[in-house]
């Protein structure tokens, strides 16, 4: 229980001294930034997601079709 507490405490103080961090110029621009490069990266995964699951879906089309031609 009392780690529970702790995270909490931390989570909470992490909020608090974000909210002041982006109040300044400095903390707004920082903030944006690592918005921009969490973005990028997200979108890179995403890519990398989408490009493997049209490969795998290409190969098991192409095993699809040569086990239904086997078939007939």
């Amino acid at each position: 229980m009392k780690k529970i507490l702790w995270l909490a405490f931390g989570v909470a103080l992490g909020f608090v001294v974000a909210h002041q961090v982006n109040q300044t110029a400095e903390g707004r621009r920082f903030f944006s930034d690592l918005d921009k490069h969490t973005k990028g990266f997200t979108e890179s995964i995403v890519d990398g997601y989408r490009e493997r699951e049209s490969e795998l879906r290409a190969v098991l089309g192409d095993a699809g079709e040569a086990l239904s031609s086997t078939g007939k």
